[in-house]
């Protein structure tokens, strides 16, 4: 017995250990992703509240982000390409600068009316955290295993969705190929993450749906080509965020100049429209995509989301990409679900997953969040439309570093 007992330890005891290591992890990501979000949440209320008193400064709000980069940050304006740069092994350190840093510019983005998201912030805060102490630990040849792991937490954390947190991290470095190395601990984080901001009240948005639809050909062919929709906005997103920030750092080379330029325009804009309707997360465009028949959502709102969130990340906002993401997704499948015949919430639903999965070009996380976040009967719908989201979405990403293994198309 005992000698079996030894076998088994030298076969797992090293991924035991990592599943272990990896609860701590998650629960202090958890901790940081629970008064992050929280204040997020409460920073949209006021500027929702009392638009008029924050979204006109956004020009100097902007200019004091990028002054700080520039004064404190190093190399950490970089966000998601450094963490990428560390995962494909081209770096070595993410400075913990990164984490007051991105928090704090995130925060000043949304409270004066950016229109961003917040996972990038998360990812990076659980990267940055998890490999810091993977690099203080006695393990032999880690490679990215804790970067991956603080990765899953991040996402975990902020999401409450721990399978496709999980997921994300292992297949968003290299599409077409999963990291397992990282499985265990990464899921271990994963859950731990989850429970701690769940704990500490951050609240988890889910939506159970009560569509009743038949996976028959007809039914098939629809979700079909809703995927080619969605993937297809999703890779033009990619798309488009590419070149504006390229465009942007082109014609106003300087960062403070650029951010400080570009604010002033995007205030007046987000103001015009509606007060304040496209700034922030977006959540209030997915609210209304899932309450009273989707009546609050306008045919345009994807579209003028789209654009004001490309805009306000060229101009060098912080944040991230993926709740605007969920928005899009989200009133875009509002406006075809009343065009297919099926239910809209379904495909609202839908869309929420889809974009995100072909704009992040990943396929297992979107399928799993919109299974955690709607309901794991409809799994098999997400299947369907994300794969073919997966297949049409032109091979673009918002990670720029993100590496392409081999597919066929």
């Amino acid at each position: 017995m005992e000698e079996r007992l030894r076998r088994v330890w030298q076969s797992f005891g090293g991924v035991i250990v990592l599943g272990a290591v990896g609860i701590p992890i998650g629960i202090a990501v958890g901790a940081i992703d629970a008064v992050f979000g929280r204040v997020l949440i409460a920073i949209g209320a006021i500027r929702d509240a009392h638009p008029f008193w924050f979204i006109p400064f956004l020009a100097a709000a902007g200019a004091l982000i990028a002054w700080s980069y520039l004064r404190f940050g190093k190399n950490t304006g970089r966000g998601m390409s450094l963490v990428f740069d560390v995962g494909l092994g081209r770096e070595n350190v993410i400075p913990l600068r990164l984490i007051p840093l991105i928090m704090g510019g995130t925060w000043i983005t949304h409270l004066f009316g950016g229109s961003a998201g917040r996972e990038g912030v998360a990812v990076q805060i659980g990267a940055t955290l998890s490999h810091w102490i993977g690099s203080k630990l006695p393990f032999r040849h880690p490679g990215n295993t804790f970067l991956l792991v603080g990765m899953a937490a991040g996402f975990a954390g902020l999401f409450r969705t721990p399978l496709a947190a999980t997921l994300f991290a292992l297949e968003v470095l290299v599409a077409g190929r999963l990291e397992l190395q990282a499985l265990f601990p990464a899921l271990t984080a994963s859950i731990a993450a989850s429970a701690t901001s769940g704990a500490l009240g951050l609240e988890k948005f889910e939506v159970p749906l009560a569509a009743s639809t038949t996976l028959d050909p007809r039914t098939l062919a629809l979700l079909a080509v809703l995927g080619v929709c969605f993937g297809v906005v999703g890779g033009l997103f990619a798309w488009c965020l590419k070149w504006g920030k390229k465009i942007a750092a082109a014609r106003i080379e300087h960062p403070v100049k650029r951010i400080a330029i570009m604010g002033a325009a995007l205030s007046v804009v987000f103001l015009l429209l509606w007060q304040g309707r496209y700034s922030g997360l977006g959540t209030n465009l997915i609210s209304a995509s899932f309450v009273d028949g989707a009546a609050g959502i306008r045919p345009w709102d994807w579209a003028l989301k789209f654009a004001l969130t490309v805009l306000t990340l060229s101009a060098g906002f912080q944040g991230g990409e993926v709740t605007p993401l969920f928005s899009i997704g989200a009133s875009l499948g509002v406006v075809l679900g009343g065009l297919t015949g099926l239910p809209v919430p379904l495909v609202a639903a839908l869309g929420y997953a889809a974009v995100f999965g072909s704009a992040t070009n990943t396929l297992l996380a979107p399928t799993f969040i919109g299974a955690e976040v709607f309901g794991f009967a409809y799994l098999p719908h997400f299947f369907v439309v994300c794969a073919v989201a997966y297949l049409f979405n032109m091979d673009k990403s918002i990670y720029a570093l993100q590496e392409v293994g081999y597919r066929s198309r």
